[in-house]
């Protein structure tokens, strides 16, 4: 692993990993739309992981055969996998009932997610609880989730409920996968775990689209959707998960996460060109105000990890 750079300097390789994965992040739901057309939830999750899974395979082959592949990570990599399973399964799904800007505006509250989790996982996380920088942040968090909901024009409509439920259960299950990779992968190599983790994934989801889903639809698909599916599997799933951990290892969570919070809006402003999608003003400040919300706690995570003694 390269050296963390000096205090002062601004670290050019890890800003550039958290560009890079949150652009590739914001690739995915694009794709995910313009492939909603084309098959169902189950077959374009089965096609996009096994496509990512592909890409890093040569890696795992080559470390492995160096013998430099720790066996540990199979065993550690499976719970994981089940819940990146999971919210791979809701996240595909979520696009067949609402749109890009919306879908991704919602599950951003898997970060309130990941420090519920943490509050009641890691003893040293509960001093957050004193910070009403915290609390400040859960509230306008919570308020900016119901005006986005509020303020919808097909917010009655069964479909947009049910999207919804999706992204928030997405949602949900993204704290779980975090928190899950955290615990069970802390000494194993991203690229490692990961490359792990989209096997079993892509393995699972299989499973699904043979049972539900009509995986027969990938004999149908022209140039431009597998174009479409394997440029999306690499970006958004093989290339932006990697580049975000190795972005935690060299700067931390917080300036990674911050601006992970940035991706709804760049989602809009692509798909509202594509797929002409709308949000209307008090949708956008509504918006804004849970990602401002999001931030505030994180930045109060942050604060109390450099109050820590050492820190």
């Amino acid at each position: 692993m390269s050296p963390a750079p000096k205090l002062g300097r601004v670290d050019t390789a890890a800003t550039s990993a958290c560009l890079g994965a949150v652009f590739f992040w914001a690739l995915g739901p694009i794709f995910i739309k313009y492939l909603t057309g084309h098959m169902d939830s189950w077959t374009q999750n089965a096609l996009r992981y096994s496509a990512a899974c592909l890409f890093w395979l040569p890696f795992v082959v080559h470390v492995t055969w160096r013998g430099a592949f720790p066996r540990r990570a199979w065993r550690r990599a499976l719970v994981p996998a089940l819940a990146n399973m999971a919210m791979q399964s809701l996240w595909g799904a979520g696009f067949y009932y609402i749109s890009p800007a919306f879908m991704t505006l919602l599950t951003n509250t898997s970060v309130l997610w990941v420090m519920g989790f943490s509050l009641l996982l890691f003893p040293q996380e509960r001093p957050l609880m004193r910070s009403p920088r915290f609390w400040l942040g859960l509230a306008l968090s919570l308020t900016g989730v119901l005006g986005v909901l509020y303020f919808k024009k097909d917010f009655a409509a069964v479909g947009t409920w049910v999207g919804v439920a999706i992204a928030l259960a997405e949602a949900f299950m993204w704290g779980v996968y975090a928190i899950s990779v955290k615990i069970a992968l802390r000494d194993i190599d991203s690229r490692t775990g990961f490359s792990v983790i989209s096997l079993y994934t892509t393995v699972g989801l299989w499973i699904c689209a043979v049972l539900v889903g009509r995986p027969q639809q990938a004999l149908h698909l022209g140039l431009e959707a597998w174009a479409a599916v394997v440029v999306s599997a690499i970006t958004a799933i093989a290339l932006a998960h990697v580049l975000f951990y190795a972005a935690i290892r060299r700067i931390g969570t917080t300036i990674p996460t911050l601006l992970v919070l940035t991706q709804p809006f760049i989602v809009f402003s692509m798909s509202s060109v594509i797929f002409h999608e709308q949000l209307n003003a008090m949708q956008l400040l509504a918006g804004g105000i849970l990602l401002i919300g999001s931030a505030s706690s994180i930045s109060a995570q942050q604060h109390l990890h450099d109050r820590r003694p050492g820190g």
